[in-house]
């Protein structure tokens, strides 16, 4: 009879060794993010590569084979992907956009899985069920590659807009289209699978927006002891948004993408802050995402099907998502250049992999084959259209609005003292540069307390004249709180004759 290996308890000398490699491999992530953003090359690429480097056939050499626990933290890490995106998506951008947006999630989707299939069965030649999963899998677009993408590249917010929600909406339809198509036994009528993705979105959007219109009339009202806890608040309810809607048999993923929304356009306390650990978070998941994502794929099996995806590629990028685009959009007066670059931009990222593996986990044929094609199609074309977005935009005479920038202001609670204290900061781009404190016309209970200077803070007078670079503190009572919030923001977008209520420097309408 075999001995059975003695197990050795882990020591704290194991795991000193365990954070040192993570930190390790976190320093060399954020490295990549710096030579990303130099190159042009998308950051997943990268640390797809840090996983493949370490993993089989690397010089890592680590042998990694549980799609589960890839699958399960992949959701977990979309989850905090979707809310960091969420958050900051503005509502005056996306609502315009939202009817366009959801004809893509639904209807575009259903005509690219179809086209996709087809090209998958009648040119590289596999059966309908793996071509109906790499059509639906490679038919989503991947929220971290559009969100950390499209914000460096000046757009129009139309265009942005439903990119943006398109890849927040997209990927419930075709989760549930993924889990039909690979589950054993026939796969249900089209007509109940339709029934399926509507009752879930359904069920998702009631509850993402119920709880977050919740949450943040609670913070609104709530004074925390500590400023550091309204971060994690906001991230706890965008996740509890998402553990509901799954609970209640909806799009969890929905849920969570339409709760942060409403959290990320309610105006609360401390946002700066909270801004940036969701971006913070965001960056971790990514990281975390693509190194086991790369760490689970065998390189020297990827040879046998690159042609493969390749070709499937070509039909999914040239055929299925301008046909997509086309047809959703013919009840959208749009013009053919803003087309012909949201069909170039349907960037896929990890989304397509993490979902490749839901037809491993359930024992699908040829599942091994499925993710290889996956892998490949992302890497190759995600490396061809991440770069060419701006090349292409500026060709097509595509560029973003010259709006002014707007204004970072931080509201900190005085609970005991009715009152709030807003921490205004003057970006570059703002049309407050110039303006004279006096020329504010703050409601009266808001006043300009203190204005930091190239470092240096002092009292201002009526007649002192704000400079881009200054950071203002501005102490409101709480009825006027929003009253004074709204102004400052209309003077940052119009100047000194913004309207009194306006939010972006309209003229008034009496």
């Amino acid at each position: 009879m075999r001995a059975r290996r003695k197990e050795r308890p882990l020591t704290v000398h194991h795991l000193n060794q365990l954070l040192l490699v993570c930190s390790l491999v976190l320093l060399v992530a954020v490295a990549a993010v710096r030579i990303s953003s130099r190159s042009g090359l998308p950051s997943l690429l990268l640390y797809l590569g840090i996983g493949v480097a370490m993993g089989q056939d690397g010089i890592g050499d680590v042998h990694f084979d549980n799609a589960e626990l890839t699958q399960v933290i992949g959701y977990a890490a979309l989850v905090v992907i979707l809310a960091e995106g969420g958050l900051g998506t503005k509502w005056k951008e996306v609502r315009p956009a939202l009817p366009a947006a959801a004809v893509l999630s639904t209807i575009g989707v259903a005509v690219s899985v179809g086209v996709t299939a087809a090209g998958a069965h009648y040119l590289v030649g596999l059966d309908w069920r793996p071509a109906l999963i790499i059509g639906a899998v490679v038919s989503s677009t991947d929220a971290a590659a559009v969100f950390s993408v499209l914000r460096k590249v000046p757009l129009p917010s139309r265009i942005t807009g439903v990119l943006e929600a398109e890849s927040g909406f997209n990927d419930a339809p075709v989760v549930i289209l993924v889990v039909a198509f690979s589950t054993a036994g026939p796969v249900d009528d089209w007509y109940v699978l339709l029934g399926t993705i509507a009752l879930e979105l359904a069920i998702g959007a009631a509850i993402g927006i119920a709880v977050g219109w919740l949450g943040a009339y609670g913070l609104r009202h709530v004074a925390l002891p500590a400023s550091g806890l309204y971060p994690i608040a906001v991230m706890a309810i965008a996740v509890a948004a998402y553990a509901a809607g799954a609970m209640a048999h909806g799009s969890g993923f929905l849920a969570v993408y339409l709760a942060s929304m409403v959290l990320g356009n309610a105006r609360l306390p401390h946002w700066p802050a909270t801004r940036g650990f969701a971006e913070g978070l965001g960056w971790l998941a990514q990281i975390g995402m693509f190194v086991l994502l790369g760490l689970l794929v065998t390189p020297h099996e990827l040879l046998d099907d690159t042609w493969h995806a390749i070709v499937i590629g070509l039909v999914l990028t040239m055929v299925a998502r301008p046909l997509e685009v086309v047809l959703s959009l013919v009840p959208f007066r749009m013009p053919w250049q803003e087309k012909a670059l949201l069909s170039w931009a349907g960037l896929r990222g990890a989304v397509p992999i993490i979902l490749a593996t839901i037809p491993m986990v359930n024992g699908v044929e040829d599942s091994q084959r499925i993710f290889n094609i996956v892998f490949v199609l992302v890497v190759v074309y995600t490396l061809v259209q991440g770069p060419t977005l701006p090349w292409l935009a500026k060709l097509l005479r595509i560029g973003g609005s010259s709006e002014a920038a707007d204004l970072g202001i931080e509201s900190a609670p005085l609970e005991r003292l009715r009152g709030h204290l807003l921490s205004v900061a003057i970006p570059e781009a703002s049309r407050m540069h110039g303006v004279e404190v006096g020329e504010l016309r703050l409601p009266q209970g808001a006043a300009v307390t203190l204005i930091v200077r190239e470092g240096e803070s002092f009292v201002p007078l009526p007649t002192t004249v704000l400079r881009r670079g200054d950071e203002l503190l501005v102490v409101a009572t709480d009825p006027v709180r929003d009253a004074a919030e709204k102004r400052l923001r209309a003077v940052g977008h119009g100047g000194k004759l913004a309207s009194w209520l306006g939010t972006d420097g309209e003229k008034h309408q009496s």
